[in-house]
């Protein structure tokens, strides 16, 4: 029997863009012989299922189901493709827990802390041998000391929204007197802001998934930005950024970061396929935690199906894979 699988996309935030191209390679390389897949574009219009002939059809968010003909369409899973809220942030897998819909990514718990950069580095911050970068946290309306944070932290600062994605509202500060500006832009994306000092290292970002009870790390990519940092346009350009898959580590690097991520995505209680961000720092190769992302973007130009090809693995297995485990 097929098992019948909402793809969900869309999303409330300035990633939705992504989120539309993430859901077109999943579709596209989903197993049809096993699942049926209608997509499902989530929006602040509505929640709606729109067919070949473009009339839209509003989800019951009562149960999740569709009613297509007097024929009603209820969920054996869902494959969440929405990046930002309300996909990521814990949002939509609590309501989905409500109605024992199962659901690929992590649960609303751990996609609610990850979403919070500060918040996830201090849960991981004290796995062995890997560091994290020195940061002060700021909220919107609370009292802060932008002169105290000039003293405490060490020039250039990335300036990030606390809760963002896709490098939206991030600032790489060289000079202190940018520092008001860069909390400005980024206080505009979100009400937590995060200020951390910036680490000299090779950037890498690797992709780690459970399957067949199995956690599996991906091979990772190294990425050598034209820009000054591994910004939107670098993200979603093509050629604006160097991407070697696999990327180029030692043996002990190798054997080092491996255990590093599986420690996090185990600390972490993570679920489905997520993306980590990683610095080897230049002088000394310490691993420096970046962030992770428990829906990574599945684009064409994106990491994850670049790593999946590096493994040797065709999508459509991939896919199928996580689905398994995940919706069963």
């Amino acid at each position: 029997m097929k098992k019948t699988i909402a793809l969900l996309t869309g999303g409330t935030t300035g990633e939705w863009v992504v989120s539309v191209k993430s859901a077109a390679t999943i579709s596209h390389h989903i197993d049809a012989d096993l699942y049926d897949v209608y997509k499902i574009m989530l929006n602040d219009h509505g929640w709606f299922y729109e067919p070949a002939d473009s009339v839209k059809i509003e989800i019951d968010r009562n149960d999740f189901s569709l009613s297509i003909e007097g024929r009603k369409i209820k969920f054996d899973g869902v494959f969440i493709a929405i990046h930002g809220s309300p996909g990521e942030d814990g949002k939509l897998q609590g309501y989905f827990d409500m109605l024992h819909i199962p659901y690929t990514t992590c649960d609303a718990l751990t996609s609610a802390i990850t979403m919070n950069k500060g918040y996830t580095k201090a849960i991981v911050h004290d796995i062995d041998d890997l560091y994290t970068a020195k940061s002060v946290q700021i909220f919107k309306g609370s009292h802060y000391d932008l002169g105290q944070i000039r003293q405490d932290l060490k020039l250039p600062y990335f300036v990030k929204p606390n809760s963002g994605g896709s490098s939206i509202g991030m600032s790489k500060v060289k000079r202190t007197e940018d520092l008001e500006d860069a909390v400005e832009k980024a206080f505009k994306e979100d009400p937590q802001v995060l200020i951390e000092e910036f680490v000299s290292g090779r950037e890498f970002s690797i992709g780690v998934y459970s399957a067949k009870g199995e956690v599996t790390v991906l091979p990772t990519t190294e990425v050598i930005p034209a820009n000054e940092f591994f910004d939107f346009e670098a993200k979603y350009t093509p050629g604006a950024a160097e991407e070697i898959t696999p990327g180029n580590m030692n043996e002990e690097e190798y054997s080092r970061v491996h255990r590093i991520i599986k420690a996090i995505y185990k600390k972490l209680n993570c679920r489905g396929v997520v993306r980590i961000d990683y610095f080897l720092e230049h002088e000394t190769g310490k691993f420096y935690f970046i962030e992770i992302n428990t829906i990574p973007g599945q684009t064409a130009t994106s990491f994850i199906p670049q790593q999946v090809a590096a493994m040797g693995i065709s999508l459509k297995e991939f896919y199928t894979s996580l689905l398994k485990e995940t919706i069963g």
